[in-house]
C-alpha cells in the first residue's frame, strides 16, 4: 500500500514538508466546502469526490486523510481513478475537473460515514463524535499498537465535528444531499 511515512509529505508542488508530522492516514475521501471555510467530510468514494469537486468543493484527498497531532486535515492531492461506467480506471487530475487544490490545513466539518445500496435511498442519522472517532480508526492503514497517538489526533479531528453514519444510493444523488446539509449547516 502506498501511504504517507513520517519521511516527510511531498506536496503537489514537489515541495517537502516536514510540520505535518507525524502524519496520520485514515482512509477517506476529503473535500472542502462553504467558499473558503475550511471544513473537510468523510465521503468514502472516489466517485463521490470527483462529483463534489465538479460542484466547486476545494480537492484535499481522494484516498487519505492527513491528519496532524492538532487534528488538522493536509491537502494530499493525487489524480483521481475514475471508472464512470466503464471497468479500466481512467486518471484524472482534480485541475481537469475545474478544482482547486487545498493549500492549508483544514479543521473537521462533517464526517459522514455512509453504506453504498444501491436500492437505498439517502438516510442518515446523527452519530456521537465517538462513534466518528472509531470509524477513522478503522479506516486507517496504521496499526493501533504502533501509532497510539492516532487516538489523540483523531479525537481533536471530531472534535468540533458534525458526525453522521447512514445509507446512499448512486454518488451523484448523494453529493446533492451532502452539498444540502453542508449549506443547512453554515
Amino acid at each position: 500500500m502506498n501511504t504517507p511515512s513520517n519521511a516527510g509529505l511531498e506536496s503537489a508542488t514537489g515541495q517537502w514538508h516536514t510540520s505535518v508530522l507525524p502524519v496520520l492516514t485514515p482512509h477517506l475521501g476529503l473535500v472542502l466546502t462553504g467558499g473558503g471555510a475550511r471544513s473537510a467530510y468523510q465521503v468514502g468514494v472516489l466517485k463521490g469526490v470527483a462529483e463534489l469537486l465538479r460542484r466547486g468543493a476545494v480537492c484535499l484527498s481522494d484516498e487519505y486523510a492527513l491528519i496532524d497531532a492538532e487534528g488538522l486535515v493536509h491537502a494530499y492531492p493525487r489524480t483521481l481513478l475514475l471508472r464512470d461506467g466503464a471497468v479500466a480506471q481512467i486518471p484524472v487530475a482534480p485541475r481537469e475537473l475545474d478544482a482547486t487544490v487545498a493549500t492549508t490545513p483544514a479543521r473537521v466539518g462533517w464526517i459522514l460515514a455512509l453504506r453504498y445500496d444501491c436500492a437505498a435511498s439517502w438516510s442518515i442519522q446523527p452519530e456521537p463524535q465517538s462513534a466518528a472517532l472509531l470509524t477513522l480508526l478503522q479506516n486507517t492503514p496504521h496499526v493501533l499498537a504502533e501509532r497510539p497517538e492516532m487516538v489523540s489526533a483523531f479525537q481533536k479531528a471530531v472534535a468540533g465535528a458534525a458526525c453522521y453514519s447512514g445509507s446512499r444510493a448512486e454518488a451523484a444523488d448523494a453529493v446533492i444531499h451532502i452539498l444540502r446539509l453542508v449549506s443547512a449547516s453554515t
